[in-house]
């Protein structure tokens, strides 16, 4: 009789166990017809199968083939690397602060890797964040922060108060820089913040702090034994008195010394910082109109480290008093007077006049 190989499901249900049976030709014919089909339809459907089986080999071994790529191309990822060996002092140290904060945005991995970042930041400047920062952005930015050694937060003039930097302040006590130009909405509040909890304070801004008087001045020298560099243009409240407590408590470390556009100062303060700063190498009197000859000719005597000078506007001061300071090199902001018309002058009346080429 004919036997079909039970090799699928079809053909195992028409399989029957080998026996002889008496059947007509009709039916017989008719079985071997049945079963040819079934065995057609069954190789038929194996052979799809087949060919299923192996497109998806291919796929497979092409996703396989693809990713063996791009594994010899990159043969490991960014946050493999170490991340306190490599990425954080050799890596993202160098990449702008604006840059790190879309870096963030990427994946919770670098998240985690940008705040950790930002938690061992040592120098923080909101002018790499764009020329304005929210209140917001700020706060989160450095809300684990707790090794800064440089502030500067000027973009933040418009709204920055006691309240959001005094906090600051008080996580980083080895602050060492700290720059507060513009900064109108501070009090005095701030300041002594600044001056009691970071003694290593050696350079401050406080340009165009109006806010800023003698007293908290007096706060300032008092707490800041490492002071060297002092920026106080426009702030107009200070007067001579202030000044010359600063020369008096903190005069043998400064530095630099901006006291620009300041009608109140005069060339007593002048006198005082000459006799107590030795080491001072830049000071900046722009604008400062009480400022005369008396106090340009101190500097000269006492301040044999003076490098630069800066005296623009100020109508008082006359050539001679800052020949000397030409003479040693100093570099001087307002141009010399033309000698050679001093010397035709003296040689027709007889004697040099005074002439101030400033005014």
């Amino acid at each position: 009789g004919f036997s079909v190989r039970p090799h699928s499901i079809k053909s195992v249900c028409l399989f029957r166990p080998r026996r002889r049976v008496r059947r007509s030709r009709f039916k017989a014919k008719a079985s071997k017809a049945y079963c040819a089909r079934a065995v057609y339809s069954d190789g038929a459907t194996n052979g799809a199968v087949r060919r299923g089986a192996r497109t998806r080999s291919r796929q497979k071994d092409s996703h396989v083939t693809a990713a063996e790529g791009r594994q010899r191309r990159f043969p490991f990822r960014l946050l493999d690397l170490p991340w306190e060996d490599v990425l954080l002092p050799h890596v993202l140290n160098w990449v702008p602060l604006r840059q790190l904060l879309r870096l963030q945005r990427v994946s919770r991995a670098f998240r985690a890797l940008v705040q950790l970042h930002l938690a061992r930041l040592r120098r923080f400047d909101a002018a790499q964040v764009g020329p304005q920062i929210p209140r917001a952005a700020l706060v989160r930015l450095l809300r684990d922060a707790e090794g800064l050694q440089e502030l500067a937060l000027a973009p933040c003039h418009e709204w920055l108060l006691d309240e959001d930097l005094v906090p600051v302040l008080a996580r980083n006590p080895q602050l060492r820089s700290v720059a507060l130009a513009g900064c109108g909405q501070l009090s005095r509040r701030a300041l002594g913040a600044l001056a009691e909890g970071c003694p290593r304070l050696q350079r401050i801004s406080l340009a165009h702090c109006d806010w800023v008087d003698g007293l908290a001045l007096r706060g300032l020298a008092d707490r800041c034994p490492a002071l060297e560099e002092l920026d106080l243009t426009a702030c107009r409240q200070l007067k001579d008195e202030a000044i010359v407590y600063l020369a008096q408590r903190r005069g043998a470390g400064l530095r630099s010394l901006s006291l620009a556009v300041n009608a109140n100062v005069g060339d007593t303060a002048v006198q005082e910082l000459a006799r107590n700063c030795p080491q001072l190498e830049h000071l900046d009197l722009t604008g400062c109109l009480r400022v005369g000859s008396d106090g340009v000719r101190t500097l000269a005597e006492y301040c044999p480290a003076l490098r630069s000078l800066r005296v623009r506007h100020c109508h008082h001061v006359a050539e001679p008093s800052l020949s000397r300071l030409r003479k040693r090199g100093v570099d001087i902001d307002v141009e010399p007077p033309l000698h050679q018309a001093l010397v035709l002058l003296q040689d027709m009346a007889g004697f040099a006049p005074f002439v101030n080429l400033q005014v």
